[in-house]
């Protein structure tokens, strides 16, 4: 066998027949490259399927709100509020573009009085905490985009007319007892009477109000002397954040604006970059591992190969064969193996991307230069791993090869 006579054709032969000679094996050794591959191109296909729907879900949960507060100072008797929200801040809000929703809410001091529904003390029974006291202004209920269960939420002429009503939080009800407002409950703060005319659930960016009784502001002003709001909840239009949070300061203290401080989304594409990284970092270090044990796979089947096929490779040097053919022929053989896994692995990834897209209702989206990538990464696998048998083979001297032993 001459070097001249040994050619391109004839190395991918030799290489074809070395692979399909033992189909099982072949298919034993490749399972860890189609694992590998197969998690490189899902992590990738979900990654690009899923940034539409992240993207989606973070602005309707996070980047269409911005609270609003008093800023604070600390001092020797701790953080006191330098700033103060007004009254009338639904109305200075609401004129800022991209302003939809505005509400605001304070924490109402009941001194230690009873809140129940009826108006006997029965010393035999244990006295748990009384449930929170909260005044809000009209707006509040749907700038949280809260949900009423039963009844209605208050609106601005329970407020400005200081009615004694109440909306209690869905698990404030379930202490009180109270699960319909058809025959008007009445819930006693301080021994003075409030018509309950609606229970509300839902309130994900304020929990602590699903615990609590919820007063319009107005009410709250005249019979409990409510001093301040500690906090004003705004519902904005996507991308509207930037403007909302300089200009809400401005509107609420015109004079001393660095008072209030307006907490404002971040960017989307910061937040689903932040996700979309952590989750891919997992992904890709399972594809990492998966290839490296595919890697091994190939080198460790090759390695088995050149000691089996002893007699062939001393035959070969024999005829003429240098080590350069012997090389070629053992890479050519891993290197096929890794890119029918490649193959495979990028096939059935694009299947489990598109089988996930379908089962929740989203459009696939797969750049077909990455999925090509990924395949021809198996190649590159298949090479590293059969380097070093294929330079063991090499080395090999036709005598020992001949006699069945390593050189």
């Amino acid at each position: 066998m001459s070097g001249d006579r040994f050619g391109p054709r004839d190395l991918l032969a030799e290489a074809a027949h070395g692979v399909g000679s033992r189909p099982g094996r072949l298919l034993l050794t490749i399972i860890g490259t189609v694992l590998g591959i197969g998690s490189l191109v899902v992590t990738l296909g979900l990654a690009q399927t899923a940034a539409g729907q992240i993207a989606q879900q973070f602005d309707a949960a996070a980047s269409t709100r911005v609270v609003v507060e008093p800023s604070t100072s600390r001092g020797q008797g701790g953080e006191r509020a330098t700033g103060r929200i007004p009254w009338d801040v639904e109305d200075r809000l609401g004129r800022i573009a991209g302003v939809d929703q505005v509400g605001a809410l304070g924490a109402v001091d009941i001194g230690g009085a009873r809140v129940a529904t009826v108006l006997v003390n029965d010393p035999s029974v244990t006295p748990t905490t009384p449930p929170a006291v909260v005044a809000a202004t009209p707006g509040l209920l749907d700038a949280l985009s809260g949900r009423v269960v039963t009844g209605r939420w208050f609106d601005a002429g329970h407020d400005a007319r200081a009615d004694r009503v109440v909306v209690l939080g869905a698990r404030a009800a379930t202490r009180l007892g109270i699960h319909r407002v058809d025959r008007q409950p009445a819930v006693l703060i301080d021994e003075r009477p409030y018509t309950v005319i609606g229970i509300v659930d839902d309130v994900a960016r304020r929990s602590d109000l699903l615990d609590a009784v919820v007063l319009p502001l107005g009410t709250a002003r005249a019979d409990f002397r409510v001093a301040s709001l500690e906090q004003a909840h705004v519902r904005i239009a996507v991308g509207a954040g930037p403007v909302v949070g300089e200009q809400a300061p401005l509107a609420l203290a015109p004079n001393a604006p660095e008072t209030i401080q307006a907490q404002v989304p971040p960017p989307p594409s910061a937040v689903r970059e932040g996700v979309q990284g952590d989750v891919n970092a997992i992904f890709l270090a399972l594809a990492a591992v998966a290839l490296l044990v595919g890697g091994l796979g190939i080198a460790n089947v090759t390695l088995l190969s050149v000691r089996e096929r002893m007699g062939e490779i001393g035959l070969r040097r024999a005829l003429g064969a240098t080590t350069r053919h012997i090389v070629q022929q053992f890479l050519a053989e891993s290197a096929v193996i890794g890119l029918l896994g490649g193959l495979i692995g990028a096939a059935l990834g694009v299947g489990v991307v598109v089988a996930v897209s379908v089962a929740r209702a989203w459009t696939p989206i797969l750049d077909t230069g990455l999925v090509v990538v990924c395949a021809l990464l198996g190649l590159v696998t298949g090479l590293l791993a059969g380097a070093y048998p294929a330079l063991r083979a090499a080395r090999t001297e036709p005598i020992a090869a001949l006699r069945g032993t390593p050189g």
